[in-house]
Protein backbone atom coordinates (compact mmCIF):
# COMPACT_ATOMS: atom_id res chain seq x y z
CA UNK A 1 0.00 0.00 0.00
CA UNK A 2 1.30 3.50 -0.84
CA UNK A 3 1.03 6.07 1.88
CA UNK A 4 1.21 9.57 1.32
CA UNK A 5 1.10 12.54 4.19
CA UNK A 6 -0.76 15.49 4.11
CA UNK A 7 -1.05 17.46 7.35
CA UNK A 8 -4.01 19.81 6.82
CA UNK A 9 -7.06 18.05 4.43
CA UNK A 10 -10.46 20.16 4.23
CA UNK A 11 -12.25 19.27 1.60
CA UNK A 12 -12.59 16.95 -1.01
CA UNK A 13 -9.12 18.05 -3.21
CA UNK A 14 -5.95 18.05 -1.66
CA UNK A 15 -1.77 18.74 -3.17
CA UNK A 16 1.02 17.29 -2.17
CA UNK A 17 4.06 18.69 -1.74
CA UNK A 18 6.95 19.12 -3.86
CA UNK A 19 8.79 16.12 -2.52
CA UNK A 20 5.62 13.92 -2.45
CA UNK A 21 4.20 15.02 -5.74
CA UNK A 22 8.26 14.15 -7.25
CA UNK A 23 8.10 10.57 -5.93
CA UNK A 24 4.48 9.69 -7.14
CA UNK A 25 4.73 10.74 -10.78
CA UNK A 26 8.27 10.37 -11.60
CA UNK A 27 9.42 7.73 -8.96
CA UNK A 28 6.21 5.90 -8.65
CA UNK A 29 5.39 6.47 -12.51
CA UNK A 30 2.24 7.33 -11.19
CA UNK A 31 -0.83 9.12 -13.51
CA UNK A 32 -4.02 10.40 -13.42
CA UNK A 33 -6.61 7.87 -12.37
CA UNK A 34 -4.35 5.94 -9.78
CA UNK A 35 -5.72 5.41 -6.60
CA UNK A 36 -3.72 6.32 -3.49
CA UNK A 37 -3.87 6.25 0.27
CA UNK A 38 -3.55 9.40 2.96
CA UNK A 39 -2.56 10.41 5.93
CA UNK A 40 -2.62 13.52 7.96
CA UNK A 41 -1.16 12.31 11.07
CA UNK A 42 -3.87 13.05 13.62
CA UNK A 43 -5.62 9.90 12.98
CA UNK A 44 -7.10 9.90 9.27
CA UNK A 45 -6.75 7.43 7.01
CA UNK A 46 -7.98 8.64 3.59
CA UNK A 47 -8.37 6.79 0.31
CA UNK A 48 -8.11 9.18 -3.05
CA UNK A 49 -7.69 9.64 -7.08
CA UNK A 50 -4.58 11.62 -9.06
CA UNK A 51 -6.90 14.19 -11.06
CA UNK A 52 -3.33 15.75 -12.04
CA UNK A 53 -0.07 14.31 -12.25
CA UNK A 54 2.04 17.39 -11.87
CA UNK A 55 5.35 16.17 -10.77
CA UNK A 56 5.59 19.21 -8.58
CA UNK A 57 2.26 19.88 -8.05
CA UNK A 58 0.39 16.51 -7.66
CA UNK A 59 -3.25 17.38 -7.38
CA UNK A 60 -5.96 14.51 -5.50
CA UNK A 61 -9.31 14.33 -5.48
CA UNK A 62 -10.35 12.95 -2.20
CA UNK A 63 -12.51 9.81 -2.35
CA UNK A 64 -13.59 8.54 0.73
CA UNK A 65 -11.85 8.79 4.95
CA UNK A 66 -11.35 5.09 5.25
CA UNK A 67 -11.23 5.76 9.10
CA UNK A 68 -10.51 7.75 11.66
CA UNK A 69 -7.95 5.73 14.06
CA UNK A 70 -8.74 7.07 17.74
CA UNK A 71 -5.68 7.63 20.22
CA UNK A 72 -4.85 4.99 22.44
CA UNK A 73 -5.70 5.81 26.16
CA UNK A 74 -2.02 6.87 26.93
CA UNK A 75 0.80 8.93 25.66
CA UNK A 76 4.68 8.07 26.01
CA UNK A 77 6.70 11.23 25.94
CA UNK A 78 10.46 10.55 25.62
CA UNK A 79 12.89 13.69 26.32
CA UNK A 80 16.13 12.12 24.78
CA UNK A 81 19.64 13.45 24.43
CA UNK A 82 20.67 13.32 21.09
CA UNK A 83 23.86 11.70 20.31
CA UNK A 84 26.69 12.27 18.86
CA UNK A 85 26.87 10.77 15.75
CA UNK A 86 23.40 11.90 13.83
CA UNK A 87 22.75 8.91 12.32
CA UNK A 88 22.35 6.89 15.64
CA UNK A 89 19.71 9.37 17.06
CA UNK A 90 17.52 9.55 13.65
CA UNK A 91 17.57 5.46 13.97
CA UNK A 92 15.92 5.83 17.63
CA UNK A 93 13.36 8.45 15.89
CA UNK A 94 12.43 5.80 13.27
CA UNK A 95 12.10 2.85 15.49
CA UNK A 96 10.37 4.85 18.33
CA UNK A 97 7.67 5.65 15.95
CA UNK A 98 7.24 1.78 14.15
CA UNK A 99 6.77 0.92 18.17
CA UNK A 100 4.54 3.76 18.95
CA UNK A 101 5.50 6.91 20.30
CA UNK A 102 3.32 10.53 20.98
CA UNK A 103 5.68 13.19 21.62
CA UNK A 104 9.86 13.17 21.46
CA UNK A 105 11.76 16.30 23.34
CA UNK A 106 15.65 16.82 21.95
CA UNK A 107 17.29 17.41 25.56
CA UNK A 108 20.13 19.66 26.03
CA UNK A 109 22.00 18.02 29.13
CA UNK A 110 25.78 18.68 31.34
CA UNK A 111 27.41 15.83 29.10
CA UNK A 112 25.74 16.27 25.93
CA UNK A 113 27.83 16.21 22.77
CA UNK A 114 25.34 17.86 20.19
CA UNK A 115 24.61 20.99 20.87
CA UNK A 116 22.06 21.78 17.86
CA UNK A 117 20.09 19.43 16.03
CA UNK A 118 18.25 19.81 12.21
CA UNK A 119 14.62 19.85 12.93
CA UNK A 120 13.46 19.76 9.24
CA UNK A 121 15.36 17.17 9.07
CA UNK A 122 14.08 14.87 11.97
CA UNK A 123 10.60 15.68 10.93
CA UNK A 124 10.69 14.19 7.48
CA UNK A 125 12.23 11.23 9.50
CA UNK A 126 9.55 10.96 11.40
CA UNK A 127 7.15 11.11 8.85
CA UNK A 128 8.77 8.16 6.88
CA UNK A 129 8.78 6.32 9.65
CA UNK A 130 4.72 6.61 9.97
CA UNK A 131 3.88 5.87 6.42
CA UNK A 132 6.09 2.59 6.25
CA UNK A 133 4.60 1.58 9.44
CA UNK A 134 1.36 2.13 8.23
CA UNK A 135 0.42 4.36 11.58
CA UNK A 136 -2.01 7.88 11.39
CA UNK A 137 -0.29 9.63 13.99
CA UNK A 138 2.64 11.61 13.68
CA UNK A 139 4.69 12.27 16.74
CA UNK A 140 5.43 15.37 18.18
CA UNK A 141 8.37 16.42 17.85
CA UNK A 142 9.95 19.69 19.88
CA UNK A 143 12.41 21.86 19.75
CA UNK A 144 16.15 21.27 20.99
CA UNK A 145 15.64 22.63 25.39
CA UNK A 146 18.19 22.60 28.07
CA UNK A 147 17.28 20.31 30.97
CA UNK A 148 16.77 22.71 33.27
CA UNK A 149 13.99 24.53 31.68
CA UNK A 150 12.63 21.50 30.68
CA UNK A 151 12.24 19.92 33.97
CA UNK A 152 10.34 22.62 35.36
CA UNK A 153 8.16 22.90 32.81
CA UNK A 154 6.36 19.56 31.78
CA UNK A 155 2.60 18.56 32.53
CA UNK A 156 2.90 14.97 32.39
CA UNK A 157 1.89 12.77 36.17
CA UNK A 158 3.87 9.91 35.78
CA UNK A 159 7.77 10.89 35.37
CA UNK A 160 10.96 9.05 35.33
CA UNK A 161 14.76 9.48 34.57
CA UNK A 162 16.53 6.91 33.83
CA UNK A 163 20.42 6.49 34.43
CA UNK A 164 22.70 4.13 35.51
CA UNK A 165 24.27 6.00 38.66
CA UNK A 166 25.08 4.05 41.75
CA UNK A 167 21.76 3.20 44.25
CA UNK A 168 18.69 0.61 44.00
CA UNK A 169 16.34 1.61 41.05
CA UNK A 170 13.01 -0.25 40.55
CA UNK A 171 12.64 -1.05 36.65
CA UNK A 172 10.50 0.64 34.36
CA UNK A 173 8.48 -1.69 33.93
CA UNK A 174 7.23 -2.47 37.69
CA UNK A 175 6.34 1.37 38.08
CA UNK A 176 4.05 2.05 35.38
CA UNK A 177 0.14 2.13 35.81
CA UNK A 178 -2.28 1.61 32.79
CA UNK A 179 -3.86 4.77 31.14
CA UNK A 180 -1.35 7.18 32.33
CA UNK A 181 0.48 9.54 30.57
CA UNK A 182 4.14 9.12 31.04
CA UNK A 183 7.78 11.05 30.58
CA UNK A 184 10.92 9.36 30.76
CA UNK A 185 14.31 10.88 30.31
CA UNK A 186 17.09 9.57 28.88
CA UNK A 187 20.62 10.92 28.98
CA UNK A 188 23.40 11.40 26.52
CA UNK A 189 26.55 8.66 26.52
CA UNK A 190 27.97 10.38 29.52
CA UNK A 191 24.69 9.85 31.35
CA UNK A 192 22.87 12.41 33.42
CA UNK A 193 25.23 14.26 36.06
CA UNK A 194 24.44 13.52 39.58
CA UNK A 195 23.17 16.95 40.02
CA UNK A 196 20.85 16.89 37.23
CA UNK A 197 19.16 13.39 38.64
CA UNK A 198 18.62 15.36 42.04
CA UNK A 199 17.36 18.39 40.47
CA UNK A 200 15.21 15.88 38.55
CA UNK A 201 13.74 14.58 41.89
CA UNK A 202 13.18 17.98 43.38
CA UNK A 203 10.78 18.59 40.28
CA UNK A 204 8.91 15.57 40.76
CA UNK A 205 11.04 12.67 38.60
CA UNK A 206 11.34 9.05 40.30
CA UNK A 207 14.20 7.20 38.79
CA UNK A 208 14.34 4.03 37.23
CA UNK A 209 15.86 1.06 35.88
CA UNK A 210 15.99 -0.08 32.27
CA UNK A 211 17.91 -3.25 32.91
CA UNK A 212 21.33 -4.43 34.21
CA UNK A 213 22.65 -4.08 30.95
CA UNK A 214 24.42 -1.01 30.03
CA UNK A 215 22.66 0.50 26.90
CA UNK A 216 23.93 3.25 24.60
CA UNK A 217 21.45 5.88 24.51
CA UNK A 218 19.09 5.49 21.37
CA UNK A 219 19.24 1.79 22.79
CA UNK A 220 17.86 2.91 26.69
CA UNK A 221 15.33 5.55 24.59
CA UNK A 222 13.81 2.69 22.06
CA UNK A 223 14.08 -0.07 25.14
CA UNK A 224 12.01 2.31 27.43
CA UNK A 225 9.48 2.94 24.46
CA UNK A 226 9.29 -0.57 23.88
CA UNK A 227 8.60 -1.30 27.47
CA UNK A 228 6.02 1.54 27.96
CA UNK A 229 4.02 -0.15 25.62
CA UNK A 230 3.78 -3.48 26.53
CA UNK A 231 2.70 -2.84 29.87
CA UNK A 232 0.69 0.52 29.33
CA UNK A 233 -1.69 -2.11 26.82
Amino acid sequence: MQLFFIPDIAGDSVTLNETESKHAVKVLRMSEGTRVHIVDGKGGFYEAEISDAHPKKCRLSVLKVQKETSRKNYRVHIAIAPTKNNTRFEWFLEKATEIGIDEITPLLTEHSERKAVKTDRLEKILVSAMKQSQKTFLPKLNELISFKDFIQNNSEKEKFIAHCNNGEKPHLKNTLKKEQDLLILIGPEGDFSLEEVAAAKENGFREISLGNERLRTETAGIVACHIANLMME
